[in-house]
């Protein structure tokens, strides 16, 4: 049997099969629309902030002194470093550029490891309390500031069992950073803006399960690229059905 004539199929039908297709081919776009829609607007992953990699921060007891507690800090990207030494006013300013891109250069670690306004910002932004006494901290030198980090030692006023730390370096420039930290026994925790302080166990007290922000928003995220392949996949089923309906005979 050949093609059915155009003219022969009443107008009904083929403002039917046009609505059908036009709403065939509007519904992958919209789709696509919505989903990336409500991926973008999930909250940053734990792990994330706003140069690449979070800070790194260890918390452990000395254990030759029982009253002093180790800290040792070591910045995300050496960018960071570069930003931090400029707001320091370590590094001249022009080496943040207009565009907020950070000019890097390989002797910015040593320049701010030397310097007494670093050693005071890791003691304002980093600080221990042993049952609510501030333990007085010391940073030691830094021969590899951007590979090994800061240590500081805290010797608080007596052997101490559980002390509360906070970690607030860099979220003066941006709260979007964030900085992970582990502890005794597998202890973890992950600071940020809004949760700056942890209370930590020093005595090899069995391990406490810290935020895992990052995790749940990784799961989040692949929920919702999964809906986006069923959407894209359910309709282009639904354009293949109607081209093959108003396929010739």
């Amino acid at each position: 049997m050949g093609a059915i004539p155009a003219t022969a199929i009443p107008e009904r039908f083929v403002s039917l099969h046009r609505r059908r297709r036009r709403s065939a081919v509007t519904v992958l776009p919209l789709a696509v629309l919505a989903v990336t829609a409500s991926v973008t607007a999930l909250p940053p992953p734990a792990v994330a902030h706003p140069s690449g990699d979070p800070q790194t921060v260890s918390i452990a007891r000395d254990d030759q002194r029982p009253e002093v507690v180790r800290v040792r800090w070591r910045v995300g990207g050496p960018d960071d470093l570069t930003l931090l030494g400029v707001s320091l006013g370590l590094l001249p300013p022009d080496r943040v550029l207009l565009d907020g891109a950070v000019d890097y250069r390989t002797t910015d670690p040593a320049v701010i490891a030397s310097s007494e306004r670093f050693s005071a910002y890791l003691l304002q932004r980093i600080t221990v309390v042993d049952g609510g006494r501030r333990c007085l901290g010391v940073v030691a030198e830094s021969k590899a500031l951007a590979r090994a980090g800061a240590t500081v030692d805290y010797t608080c006023p007596g052997p101490v069992d559980t002390v509360t730390v906070a970690v607030r370096t860099l979220t003066d420039l941006n709260p979007a950073y964030r900085a992970t930290a582990t502890g005794p026994a597998g202890q973890r925790a992950e600071y940020g803006s809004s949760e700056d302080s942890h209370d930590w166990a020093l005595d090899g007290a069995p391990a406490v399960v810290g935020t895992n922000r990052g995790h749940g928003a990784v799961l989040r995220l692949a929920a919702l690229v999964g809906a986006a392949v069923l959407v894209a996949v359910g309709a282009l089923l639904l354009t293949r059905r109607l081209r093959r309906r108003r396929a010739p005979a």
